[in-house]
């Protein structure tokens, strides 16, 4: 045995509470020799006992843990690393496999989480070398991902690689680590913070590749590629949110977008933030530069005491959302908790950003070795540090052993006494008391540090000035202030706030919700005026009042919570769709606050899923009715409050739009089917499907798009009657049920209402029944179905209904677009069909990007062309949304490949900016208030709302040059 090797440089391991049952699961593994050492048995029958994730990655692979315990664990770490960045690097001749680079990267995390609790647990590294290893592993599993990224588009031809042996060098994309893997601190099963930028000059892109979206779309595979789920588990978790204002802009950020924004609105927290941000993959070199051309922002020449309050006050958020009022054992948060690790982070770095300007020695990004830092250059003392650094360690120890349990990314400790109990030995405490006599004093002393440094918790509105609206007149001091905050009309803004106070609005008439506004007001108008334009967002809110019967719920939520405020009045300025719908129903701002909000939901099954558990059980339609409504509010809700705070993509949100409406409208076919059938009966060997066509078809909805549906039945022809009590003919009792969903979807309840639906693409259009008999369907596409008609067919797909119904109608459907065509007459004829809808619709100016020439219409009719015309010998080209067709189409040579990329990047750009047209606008979307367009343009990756139209511009210029070409 080694002397160097993990086994036999072991010193302790967890306490057993029950010896016997983990000696049980140590004689599963059959491996006498391997627990022969009294140190290596006491370790794994911790792991059996105590860590389910663990004991799991031991049993599964008893050599690799084999392997582990006889090589010296710094040599098995280096290979594990070294590995992890080959991973993306195929052979020269091989093409790059994205999956089988996943299964590698994922086994190598399954090895290397083995390996750091083995050495830690064991006492063989301390805290830096154990976050210095999980820091290390996280870039090269970055770095591995990029590569194969890289190559595979490489290999598309659409990136021209400097030096194909390193494709990163020279790149000009550089994916900085930011938090704990930035200052290469990173804990047990942490998210990993990054923030991908790139320099559009150096980027050596194929010629008419827009950068924005290419990286944009690399740095999401990159977080696709590392949170995948199997059953070998996953890599990374992967959070961009820290990237500037990420509820509107791109994934990958140009370098001269990120200078603009951090020189005119970065915040001190974003300050705070890359104190520890390091280049972890790509151009290393050129982000090097990057962060060099940041530091004045970052590092302020004088002395900044101001920074104290902005991060004291995020502390304080902290406290306020997640409940952290006292200081408690069972169930307390060692991370964002009093006494916590957050606290001993937020005194350093807040010294750091007050002192850093003036001393470089203080833009350290290790937590530890700042903390001996501010000893070295005067600011704390030595006891300080001692102190500080000690409980640091402890807290990250105790960390690592609640992540270890089950891989979760979790600080709470356990709130039954049982399991606390349990955990404390696992932590390698004896007894549960000892545990929480350590974890105490160790959390006074960081409180007592922490006070000292932020001594006063200023009012939510200290600072700002006075805000007085009392009294008939107006308080000069008060209109300053409002000047100030950037009202540009502040006397108005004093009349509507007095008039609130006065009872003006029926929603603050009751004396509880004009109690709770005056203490709301002075927070609220600081939160309005963070909006893009808060003259705008205050009067939005007033007529929020003027329309809510009361809004007591809605004022003491926002007092409660400041992140909830600071989101409402965003959006006010920003989306007046989603604030009425937190003006009409409150509560849906819950789900902002539930820990699932940040994870981005389009999956059709699991929004399925969420709107039944939503609806639950209604005892009637009727509840049904109301039930379904308030689910679908909160769903969409939540879609396009994602949206805003990046969380999904504009395609993403598309695709949840598209789920909610789905599931609303199989479950409201299901519920009107009950009840008709407890009218009627059934009809023998009745089925019945419908179809989404248009934008829920190809899964693109919108924040406030109708449903084109067309409803499709069957029936035995030999029995035409249905068996209930009311009997009627088949054809009249599915016309009916068609008319009863159609109500269910539509009709105004008190709970508002649901989608509107339009039923004019069913065969016949708006002439005769609404529901249609399938063979009579299949006729009509066989021997009549007009070239539009086929054309809408193309984005048809089946929504809900009969499983066997729904697979002869995708048949249908697939016969009838696959049927053999003149590639050249279809052009022509719908070429001839745009020039029709030109005449009679016109369009509504240049940001009307569905109509205007060169807009998604003519993107949409380009792609329906090329499915009609080359279907039969592409039968893949069927069942895409249009950018899909578009770039299949490249693929198959039907559309030079430059012509394809430009139009994919086109129906992209102009699609994202049609779906927050459709969020943020109300009224008309081509003419959008000059703020909001501004912030459409942020979304963008763009600096300004002119840069945006001339970008639109062009590209509607580009896609109308190529429609006439391709079509003409």
């Amino acid at each position: 045995m080694s002397q160097d090797s993990l086994r036999a440089r072991l010193e302790q391991a967890p306490v057993l509470a029950d010896p016997g049952g983990a000696a049980a699961r140590l004689a599963d593994l059959d491996r006498p020799a391997l627990i022969a050492d009294p140190l290596v048995r006491a370790l794994l029958a911790g792991l059996a006992e105590h860590s389910t994730f663990l004991w799991g990655i031991a049993a599964r692979d008893p050599e690799r843990l084999e392997a582990l315990l006889e090589a010296s664990p710094e040599e098995s770490l280096a290979r594990l690393v070294a590995d992890q960045r080959a991973a993306g690097r195929p052979e020269p001749s091989s093409n790059i496999d994205l999956e089988a680079v996943g299964r590698r990267l994922r086994r190598n995390r399954q090895a290397l989480a083995l390996l750091v609790a083995m050495a830690d647990i064991g006492g063989i590294w301390p805290l830096e070398q154990v976050t210095g290893a999980l820091s290390d592993f996280a870039d090269a599993s970055v770095s591995g991902t990029l590569d194969a990224l890289l190559r595979q588009a490489a290999d598309l031809g659409r990136f021209l690689a400097k030096d194909p042996e390193d494709l990163q060098a020279g790149s000009g994309l550089v994916v900085l680590g930011l938090g704990k893997l930035g200052a290469g601190e990173l804990n047990y099963s942490s998210d990993i913070d990054l923030v991908v930028f790139f320099d559009p000059e150096r980027a050596p892109l194929r010629e008419g590749t827009e950068p924005t979206p290419f990286f944009s779309r690399l740095a999401q595979g990159l977080a696709k590629l590392l949170q995948e789920r199997t059953g070998d588990g996953y890599v990374h978790r992967v959070d961009y949110r820290l990237r500037p204002d990420p509820g509107s802009t791109p994934t990958a950020i140009s370098f001269n977008s990120a200078f603009s924004y951090y020189e005119t609105v970065g915040q001190n927290w974003e300050r705070a933030a890359f104190i520890k941000a390091r280049p972890i993959a790509g151009d290393i070199a050129a982000g090097d530069r990057f962060l060099a051309e940041l530091r004045p922002f970052i590092w302020r020449k004088y002395f900044d005491f101001g920074s104290i309050a902005d991060v004291h006050a995020m502390k304080r958020q902290i406290h306020a959302v997640r409940g952290h009022e006292r200081l408690a054992v069972a169930g307390h948060d060692i991370k964002l908790g009093r006494g916590g690790i957050r606290e001993i982070e937020f005194f350093v770095q807040t010294q750091q950003l007050v002192f850093g300007g003036r001393r470089p020695s203080l833009r350290g990004r290790r937590t530890l070795e700042m903390l001996a830092g501010l000893v070295e250059e005067g600011w704390i003392d030595a006891g300080a540090r001692d102190e500080l650094a000690e409980a640091y360690r402890f807290l990250r120890g105790i960390e690592h052993r609640l992540q270890m349990q089950e891989d979760a990314q979790t600080q709470r400790l356990p709130e039954a006494s049982e399991a606390l109990e349990r955990f404390a030995h696992f932590a390698g405490y004896a007894t549960r008391g000892d545990f929480e006599a350590a974890l105490l004093a160790h959390a006074a002393r960081v409180q007592a540090h922490y006070a000292l440094l932020f001594e006063a918790e200023p009012d939510l509105s200290a600072g700002i000035g006075d805000l007085v609206f009392s009294g008939a007149g107006d308080d000069p001091e008060t209109l300053k202030t409002l000047s100030q905050l950037g009202f540009r009309e502040p006397e108005r803004a004093v009349e509507t706030v007095r008039g609130w106070h006065f009872g003006r609005r029926p929603a603050v008439r009751s004396a509880r919700a004009r109690e709770v506004l005056t203490e709301l007001v002075p927070a609220l108008i600081q939160a309005l005026s963070g909006t893009t334009d808060p003259d705008a967002a205050l009067a939005a809110l007033d007529r929020a009042f003027g329309q809510m019967p009361a809004a007591v719920e809605l004022l003491i939520i926002l007092r409660s919570h400041e992140r909830l405020r600071l989101l409402f009045a965003d959006l006010l300025g920003t989306a007046p769709r989603l604030a009425d719908t937190v003006a009409f129903s409150p509560h849906v701002l819950d789900a902002v606050i539930d820990p699932a909000f940040g994870e981005p939901v389009s999956d059709e099954a699991a929004l399925d899923a969420q709107f039944r558990a939503l609806v639950g059980q209604p005892a009637s339609v009727e509840e049904f009715l109301d039930r379904s409504r308030d689910a679908a509010r909160q769903m969409r809700f939540v879609t396009g409050a994602r949206l805003l705070s990046g969380i999904l993509p504009p395609a993403g949100a598309g695709r949840a739009f598209s789920g909610v409406a789905q599931a609303a409208v199989a479950a409201s076919l299901e519920a009107v089917s009950e009840a008709f059938a407890a009218d009627h009966g059934r009809v023998p060997g009745g089925r019945m499907v419908v179809l989404g066509f248009g934008r829920l078809g190809s899964r693109q909805l919108t924040a406030d798009s109708d449903l084109d549906l067309v409803v499709l039945y069957d029936f035995d022809p030999e029995n035409r009657q249905s068996d209930g009590p009311r009997s009627l003919d088949a054809a009249v009792a599915y016309n009916r049920l068609t008319q009863r969903l159609v109500a269910a979807l539509t009709a105004p309840t008190r709970r508002g209402t649901l989608y509107e639906v339009d039923l004019r693409l069913r065969p016949g259009g708006g002439q005769g029944m609404i529901a249609t008999q399938a063979r009579s369907f299949r006729a009509y596409l066989a021997e009549s179905a007009e070239t539009w008609e086929l054309m809408a067919l193309t984005r048809a797909r089946v929504l809900c209904g009969d499983a066997a119904l729904a697979d002869e109608i995708r048949a249908v459907i697939a016969e009838a677009v696959g049927r053999p065509r003149d590639a050249a007459g279809v052009a022509r004829e719908v070429r001839a069909m745009r020039d029709l809808v030109a005449g009679e619709k016109g369009d509504n100016g240049p940001l009307d990007l569905k109509l205007a020439p060169g807009g998604l219409l003519d993107l949409d009719f380009l792609a329906q062309a090329l499915v009609l015309g080359h279907a039969r010998a592409h039968p893949d080209l069927v069942g895409r949304d249009a950018p899909g067709v578009l770039e299949r189409a490249g693929a198959l040579g039907l559309l030079p490949a430059a012509a394809a990329d430009r139009l994919v990047a086109a129906y992209r750009l102009l699609d994202d900016i049609h779906q927050w047209q459709r969020l943020m606008i109300e009224g008309d979307p081509a003419d959008p208030p000059p703020a909001v367009l501004g912030r459409i343009a942020v979304a963008a990756g763009l600096p300004d709302a002119r840069t945006l139209t001339a970008q639109l511009e062009e590209e509607r210029r580009s896609v109308r040059a190529l429609f006439e070409r391709l079509l003409g």
